[in-house]
C-alpha cells in the first residue's frame, strides 16, 4: 500500500513539472499585475458585502414598521453609487486633480490597451480599481441612511444619494486620494476614517438636523424617550458582516499584493483592524457596566464598529497593542457621544454619528501617534476642511430637496410607518397591522 502511494505521488510530481516550468516563464511584472488586480476585486467584494451589513444592522435597529423601507434604501443607494461613480464620480475624484480641488467631469471608461500589449506598468486592471473605489463611495452614503431613518421620504433620500455619490464624496475624496491639495500637504487617511466615514457622518448630521427628530423622541422638558429597535439578532448579524467586510476595506487599501512585502503589510493591517474592533467593543462594555450597571447590546455593537472606524485612518503603522488602544478609545467615545447627541436633540436612529463621525475624527487625529510621517496640524486641517465642505454642500442639498420634492413624510405616515405608506407592504406581514403604529 505504501509503495503504491509513493508511486502515485512520484507520478503527480512529474506531471507538475511542466506547470512549474511554465510558472517560472511568466514575467514577474505580469504576476504582480494579476495579484494586484485579484486583490482589488476580492477585497472590493468584501467591501460590497458591508452594504449587506449596513442593511441588516439598520433593519434591526429601526421599528418593525420601517424595516422594508430601510432595506430598500440600502440596496437602492448602492445602485445609485454604482451608476453615479461611473457617470461622473470616478473621474471627478481621480482624473487630472494634480494638486487641486477636483478632477474632471466625464464618463469613466477602462483603458487596458498597454497591459493587453504586454506592458504591465499600470500595476492592475483599470476596471478592478474602479470597482474597488466605487464600493467605498457606496459605503460613505450608507452611513447616512440609518441616521435619518423612519421619517425621511424614499425619493428625497435617493435624490440626496445622487448628489452625495456623484459630487460631494468624489470631490472631497480627490483632496486626499486623488492627488489633491490635502495629499500635497501630507494628509494621511489610509482607508478613510475621514474621507469615507466622517464625510458620511457630516452629511448624516446635517440631514438629521434639517429633518428634525422622530415624533415622541424628545419631550418638551428635555426627557429622552427610548425607541427600541425591532430585531437585535439581525443587528448583531449586521455587525458581524460589517466586521468581516472591514478586512477588505482596510486590507484592500494596501492597494497591492504583488510582493512578499505587500502580503506582510496586508496581514498586519488586517490583524490591527481586528484588534481595534475587539478593543472598541470590550472598552464600550466595561464603560457601560461602570456608568449604567448593565451592558446594552446595541452600544456594544457600536463599540466594535467604533473600533473599526478609529483604526481605519492608520491601520498600517500601529503595533497590535496600540491598535487595541486606538479601538478602545473609539469604544469609549461612542458610549459618551450617543447621550450627548440626545441632549442636543439630534435624533440618530442607529448611532451613526457617534460611530462614523466622532470616531472617524478621532482615528484621523490619532495617525501621528504611530506614524512619524503624519502631522497633527495637517490631520486637523484635513478633518476641518472636509467637514466644512461636506456640511455646506450636504446642507444645501438637503434644503433644496426639502423645498422642492419634499424631505419628510407626514406625521400620519410616520405614525403608520414608511413600509405601508411608501412601499405598500410590510417586512413582517404575519404580525398584522393592528398595533403597527406602536412598534
Amino acid at each position: 500500500m505504501k509503495k503504491a502511494l509513493s508511486l502515485i505521488l512520484a507520478a503527480a510530481g512529474l506531471l507538475a513539472l511542466p506547470a512549474l516550468a511554465l510558472a517560472e516563464d511568466v514575467p514577474t511584472s505580469e504576476v504582480a499585475y494579476v495579484l494586484n488586480t485579484f486583490s482589488f476585486l476580492v477585497n472590493g467584494v468584501l467591501v460590497m458585502w458591508m452594504a449587506a451589513g449596513f442593511g441588516m444592522l439598520e433593519s434591526g435597529l429601526v421599528r418593525t414598521k420601517n424595516v422594508a423601507t430601510i432595506c430598500l434604501k440600502n440596496i437602492a443607494l448602492f445602485g445609485v453609487a454604482g451608476i453615479l461613480f461611473y457617470l461622473v464620480g470616478y473621474n471627478l475624484m481621480y482624473a487630472g486633480v494634480d494638486g487641486g480641488f477636483m478632477g474632471t467631469f466625464g464618463l469613466w471608461g477602462p483603458d487596458d490597451a498597454a497591459a493587453a500589449g504586454g506592458d504591465f506598468s499600470a500595476g492592475y486592471a483599470a476596471s478592478s480599481d474602479w470597482f474597488f473605489q466605487m464600493v467605498f463611495c457606496g459605503a460613505a452614503c450608507s452611513v447616512v441612511s440609518g441616521c435619518v431613518a423612519e421619517r425621511i421620504k424614499l425619493w428625497g433620500f435617493i435624490a440626496f444619494c445622487v448628489i452625495m455619490t456623484g459630487i460631494i464624496y468624489p470631490i472631497q475624496g480627490s483632496w486626499g486620494w486623488g492627488g489633491g491639495w490635502l495629499s500635497e500637504m501630507g494628509f494621511l487617511d489610509f482607508a478613510g476614517s475621514t474621507l469615507v466615514h466622517s464625510a458620511g457622518g457630516w452629511a448624516a448630521l446635517t440631514g438629521a438636523i434639517i429633518l428634525g427628530a422622530r415624533k415622541g423622541k424628545y419631550a418638551a422638558d428635555g426627557r429622552v424617550t427610548p425607541i427600541p429597535g425591532s430585531n437585535m439578532p439581525l443587528a448583531t448579524l449586521g455587525t458581524f458582516i460589517l466586521w468581516m467586510g472591514w478586512f477588505g476595506f482596510n486590507g484592500g487599501s494596501v492597494l497591492a499584493l504583488g510582493t512578499a512585502g505587500d502580503s506582510i503589510s496586508m496581514s498586519n493591517v488586517m490583524a490591527n483592524t481586528n484588534l481595534a474592533a475587539c478593543g472598541g467593543m470590550i472598552a464600550a462594555m466595561i464603560l457601560l457596566q461602570i456608568l449604567y450597571k448593565k451592558v446594552d447590546l446595541t452600544m456594544a455593537l457600536n463599540g466594535a464598529l467604533a473600533g473599526l472606524v478609529s483604526i481605519t485612518a492608520g491601520p498600517d503603522t500601529p503595533t497590535p497593542g496600540v491598535a487595541v488602544l486606538i479601538g478602545g478609545v473609539g469604544g469609549i467615545l461612542v458610549v459618551l457621544a450617543v447621550p450627548l447627541f440626545d441632549k442636543l436633540k439630534i435624533d440618530d436612529v442607529v448611532g451613526a454619528l457617534s460611530v462614523h463621525l466622532v470616531c472617524g475624527i478621532w482615528g484621523t487625529l490619532a495617525v501621528p501617534l504611530t506614524n512619524d510621517e503624519a502631522s497633527f496640524v495637517t490631520q486637523l486641517i484635513g478633518v476641518a476642511s472636509i467637514g466644512g465642505f461636506v456640511v455646506v454642500t450636504s446642507a444645501l442639498t438637503w434644503l433644496l430637496i426639502k423645498y422642492t420634492v419634499g424631505l419628510r413624510v407626514s406625521e400620519e405616515e410616520e405614525h403608520r410607518g414608511c413600509d405601508t405608506t411608501e412601499l405598500g407592504l410590510e417586512a413582517y406581514p404575519e404580525f398584522g397591522r393592528g398595533s403597527q403604529g406602536l412598534r
